[in-house]
């Protein structure tokens, strides 16, 4: 019997007929560390993908060892949202320690699939039970002990899977991929799926109104994370050296990038063109990025907050000396070492003036897998076109968890090195002035080591210096240093990605935004419109400093919410120092900081409270 042919309206206690909720809703799946979660997860994600349904996966793992809890959400909406959801609606219950409370955080009317032994219909009778006894189903199709904690998800997936009116084929297809050129896992795993489907088919009635019907939304899309898909950008960008410590979140965007560099960079002998080093700490890993950005190279690094923490001393130096690297900072929660597995935005203002004395960094902040992908690319024309270190913030939500995208498109202009001269150019100018502006810019031009012309030498100093690179402590050679160090900046102004006007019309109200915050706020706007009839405008702010469309956004309207992720509105508090003194007065700020993503509900709930609707 399909699905679809049964009675979604059987009583159920307070549970009466309700209209189907078609394409529309959240999964909470609760496991524990090490149990193999993950494939299953990915499986069932990629299976409403399959469906054509737009989806979403986040991992919500704590930073923990293996048997402590984990949990992970699948959002499928039909109409594109991909967000977070403030609420769950379907519980799948496989860890007991915390079975009982995930299932009263449910809202009434939710569904939960459980391990019939937790027995929790008996706390609430306002929420859909479909108790299955999954060790039992698991031993009956995996006689190896040792490896049923492993498939025990994926009985889960056929469990859901039928629940949900999944096609069996395209589940198939999900499991297949997830297990490539593995023919007996496959078999399997994909054997637990389908005693899980079996289960439910024979034993179960559905209650509940939750099921997916096939769509045409994702056709031509991909699934990536944050993490591979700018280690992509690198990797297409010409990147050849990297140097890192591990730390998460941003472990994994040094392992793609490292496998696209022996997959893409290796000689027809099978000599590695590039080089990928384990520093002994961030220290180490920026100094050595510097090292190489200075020798001509392009060069890389990734870590969190506790990792720019400790390279303060040489991104001053890098800004000071003028010297090109590129740093992704993917942001957890803080201070110090925080919460790992937590995400956060809050590294924007000590990222901007990373390092002792009057430092400005260029900050680029992508908002989806696919700006990931394009600023990770572009992060290195900027890098040697500004002959500076260009910081990259992403974060966790972004950079760890699966989003839906369009192809990334192969890039179509050449690498931007700079301003470099050659030996051949010396020849004609007969010498030049490493720190000089010559052109109005305020970016000198430089040489790389190894150029065979006397004139190609300059010190690259730390220390005072002068436009020629010779050592100064003259108080006015080290003021014009500055000043057009601050020229540069305006310079930069006009070379990072411009804001984006999501919605841009003669409403009286704004919003300013960036990075993953921009998924919860498209939602919310929608939520203000339908809810209270109030239009709103949008612009998503993609690099610091920031344009002059910011400061234009701001003038012409009369309130402007500033909503990021993080305690001290950081970046309320940068865009108060960068605009006139008449326009800061305008900002209003909308913060959330407690470790998750940012929902459309929370958004929109502080937005009404504030405007008193």
């Amino acid at each position: 019997m399909a699905t679809g042919d049964l009675a979604l309206g059987q009583e159920q206690g307070a549970l009466n007929a309700r209209p189907r909720v078609v394409n529309d809703f959240s999964i909470n799946v609760a496991t524990v560390n090490g149990s193999g979660s993950q494939s299953a997860n990915s499986v069932l994600l990629k299976s409403i993908f399959g469906m054509g349904v737009p989806v979403s996966g986040k991992n919500l793992f704590p930073s923990n060892i293996a048997g402590l809890p984990t949990w992970y959400t699948i959002r499928a909406s039909k109409d594109g949202y991909v967000a977070r959801k403030r609420d769950t609606e379907i519980l799948v219950a496989l860890n007991p320690e915390t079975a009982q409370s995930d299932f009263m955080s449910l809202p009434a009317g939710a569904v939960a699939i459980y391990e019939e032994n937790l027995n929790l219909k008996q706390h609430r009778d306002d929420v859909v039970c479909y108790p299955v006894p999954f060790d039992k189903i698991t031993a009956s199709v995996c006689p190896e002990a040792k490896l049923r904690k492993l498939v025990k998800n994926m009985v889960y997936v056929g469990v859901v899977a039928y629940l949900l009116n999944l096609d069996l084929a395209v589940v198939e297809k999900s499991v297949k991929k997830q297990f490539a050129k593995k023919q007996k896992v496959f078999d399997l795993n994909f054997g637990a799926v389908k005693a899980g489907f079996d289960f439910a088919e024979e034993k179960l009635v559905k209650h509940d109104p939750f099921v997916i019907e096939k769509m045409n939304e994702t056709s031509g899309k991909i699934i990536i994370d944050g993490n591979a898909a700018a280690g992509m950008g690198a990797v297409f960008a010409g990147v050849t050296v990297v140097a890192w410590y591990p730390i998460t979140p941003s472990t994994s965007l040094i392992e793609a990038t490292t496998d696209l560099l022996k997959k893409f960079r290796v000689t027809t002998e099978g000599k590695a063109t590039f080089a990928v080093v384990q520093a002994e700490d961030e220290l180490a890993a920026i100094g050595m990025v510097l090292g190489a950005g200075w020798a001509g190279a392009r060069s890389m690094t990734s870590t969190s907050g506790p990792g720019i923490s400790l390279m303060a001393e040489f991104a001053g130096l890098g800004y000071y000396a003028e010297i090109p690297g590129v740093i992704f900072d993917v942001q957890r929660t803080g201070p110090s070492t925080g919460m790992p597995t937590r995400t956060s935005q809050a590294d924007l203002l000590s990222t901007a003036f990373l390092s002792h004395g009057d430092t400005k960094h260029v900050v680029l902040l992508p908002a989806s897998v696919k700006e990931c992908f394009e600023f990770g690319y572009e992060a290195f024309n900027l890098a040697e076109r500004l002959q500076t270190p260009v910081f990259v913030l992403t974060d966790l939500d972004l950079g760890m968890n699966n989003w839906m995208s369009e192809p990334f498109a192969y890039p179509d202009k050449p690498l931007d090195r700079g301003k470099v001269l050659t030996a051949e150019d010396l020849k004609k100018l007969g010498g030049f002035a490493r720190y000089r502006d010559v052109d109005g810019d305020a970016i000198g031009w430089r040489t790389l080591p190894g150029t065979d012309h006397p004139k190609a030498a300059y010190f690259t100093r730390g220390s005072g210096h002068n436009d020629a690179a010779g050592y100064t402590e003259k108080p006015d050679e080290y003021q014009a240093i500055m000043d057009r160090l601050t020229r540069k900046f305006e310079t930069a102004r006009k070379l990072v990605p411009a804001p984006v006007a999501v919605k841009d019309s003669s409403s009286e109200i704004g919003f300013l935004a960036y990075g993953s915050t921009d998924f919860a706020l498209r939602e919310s706007m929608d939520q203000i419109k339908k809810e209270y009839g109030q239009d709103v405008d949008y612009l998503r702010i993609r690099a610091y400093p920031f344009a002059h469309e910011i400061h234009d956004f701001v003038a012409k309207h009369e309130r402007v919410y500033v909503v990021e992720q993080d305690r001290d509105a950081q970046l309320a508090s940068l865009l108060k120092l960068d605009l006139p003194a008449e326009q800061v007065i305008k900002l209003r700020s909308i913060l959330h900081y407690n470790g998750l993503p940012i929902d459309a509900r929370s958004i929109t709930d502080e937005f009404a409270t504030k405007e008193g609707l």
